[in-house]
């Protein structure tokens, strides 16, 4: 007996994966200007101006100069793998928009469309796994690259990642023990009847987000490129469009973990905790549009945090950063693991 397919079905999915992996790239891409721009506000100067009414049009002239720019693969590398990696690395950080509910549902042609790619009911599982799967990206170029900048870039990325996920799975530990699942989705549904999770686990967060700075090799975390000493760090010998995807996963990763924590910790597309959006008596579609909205204000807030931090803050030298890791983060995220959890027992006695 043959199954039946929901051809509708599975048109809405591959319409909602092409808007988000588009979005992502837009946004990358824009984000690159936005970096530039909040750099020369913080420097007192103009950033770019030229390509196009503001410079708007300055991410465009970047990506047609990657395009056209000569591809050079070093005649020692390991050239499958010096192609693989940054392909893994893009790939990676557009993977993980596959489980974020980047709102509610709309109603188009009579049926309820979500707004989620996936629901897993281990969503942040899967984030953690994707997101590990990522420095694997970064490794294999700077192996391949047969540089010693390179891999040492490369080295480097790997301890920090490692040494920071850790803090970061324990202190989604915490978060999981607050909200008793492990879906996204749950955990946006569940802050919409309440207060949001930053208000439980505002110490979590801080760890998290210090966390985040690292998983995407952000200043003052940026050891993985430090041109001051590394040349490029683990891209050094890239050109063309794979340094392209390796800036553009950069900024991916910015973009998603910046939704990831807005879900999180902040409701996700819920408006304000405690607020009854539903009382509006606004259409499905029109409270939709609402929390993608209020879903990208937080995303653009954190964003411009990135920003603002990079450009203020000095690098750490490398004993600094795995200290930091090793000797405070991850105690400190296993006493607010264990504080939350003696909490939850003591309420629940």
């Amino acid at each position: 007996m043959l199954l039946a397919i929901d051809w509708l079905f599975i048109l809405e999915k591959f319409a909602l994966i092409l808007i988000v992996v588009m979005g992502s790239l837009v946004i990358a891409m824009y984000a690159t200007y936005a970096e530039r721009k909040v750099a020369a506000i913080l420097q007192d100067r103009r950033g770019p101006n030229r390509a196009g009414p503001f410079g708007l049009l300055q991410p465009v002239a970047d990506g047609l100069k990657l395009f056209f720019k000569e591809e050079i693969i070093p005649d020692f590398s390991s050239k499958f793998l010096f192609i693989l990696g940054p392909a893994l690395a893009m790939l990676t950080a557009i993977m993980t928009g596959a489980i974020i509910p980047w709102g509610d549902k709309v109603q188009l042609f009579g049926r309820d469309i979500p707004l989620q790619i996936a629901d897993i009911d281990v969503g942040v599982l899967y984030v953690f796994a994707v997101v590990s799967l990522g420095v694997y990206g970064i490794m294999i170029g700077s192996w391949a690259s047969n540089n010693k900048y390179s891999l040492m870039g490369g080295m480097r990325a790997a301890s920090q990642i490692i040494s920071y996920e850790l803090a970061m799975g324990i202190t989604m530990i915490a978060l999981i023990l607050v909200t008793g699942n492990l879906s996204i989705k749950e955990m946006v549904l569940q802050q919409q009847h309440g207060w949001w999770n930053i208000f439980y686990q505002p110490f979590g967060f801080l760890i998290f987000l210090i966390c985040a700075f690292a998983e995407c090799n952000r200043t003052p975390f940026d050891l993985a490129e430090a041109e001051s000493e590394l040349v490029g760090g683990y891209h050094t010998e890239y050109s063309s469009m794979k340094l392209g995807f390796y800036l553009f996963a950069e900024y991916i990763n910015m973009f998603v973990s910046s939704v990831i924590m807005s879900s999180l910790y902040f409701g996700g597309y819920d408006l304000l905790p405690f607020v009854d959006e539903s009382k509006w008596g606004l259409s499905a579609n029109w409270m939709a549009l609402i929390g993608i909205a209020a879903l990208m204000a937080k995303v653009v807030f954190f964003l411009f945090f990135f920003m603002w931090v990079r450009w203020t803050i000095p690098r750490f030298r490398y004993d600094q950063l795995m200290n930091l890791g090793w000797r405070v983060l991850i105690p400190l995220a296993l006493i607010n693991m264990l504080v939350t959890g003696g909490v939850i027992l003591y309420l629940h006695k």
